[in-house]
Formats: C-alpha cells, sequence, structure tokens
C-alpha cells in the first residue's frame, strides 16, 4: 500500500495512507514523555518534521 506521508512531530511519528475505499488513515505511535521536545522554559515544542522511514524499519525485529 502506498505511503502518503510521514511525518515526525517530536511526540509522536505518523504514517498516513489512504485505504482502499478512499479513506484516510493515520498510524502513529506517541514517544515516552521523557522524550518530548521542550524548549529552554520547558514548554512543549511540537514539530512538524520528515519521519524517517527507513529508519523506523530498520528498528523492526
Amino acid at each position: 500500500m502506498p505511503v502518503d506521508g510521514a511525518a515526525d512531530h517530536g511526540v509522536s511519528e505518523a504514517v498516513y495512507l489512504t485505504d482502499p475505499d478512499g479513506n484516510g488513515v493515520e498510524l502513529y505511535r506517541d514517544r515516552p514523555e521523557a522524550e518530548w521536545p521542550r524548549d529552554a522554559q520547558g514548554n512543549l515544542a511540537m514539530n512538524n518534521a520528515p519521519l524517517d522511514l527507513r529508519a523506523l524499519l530498520a528498528e523492526a525485529p
């Protein structure tokens, strides 16, 4: 199934697909809160960076 997009949001990683009926599907995993990006004041600093799909697949058993 083709991947429509993939993003690293800092707090989660997401892969976006379209199912055979045309519905958008998001598969994601939350990162542990201890890994969430924070700014100098400690506020959450989410982002929308490209997800490294090759690195993600390399982690699979």
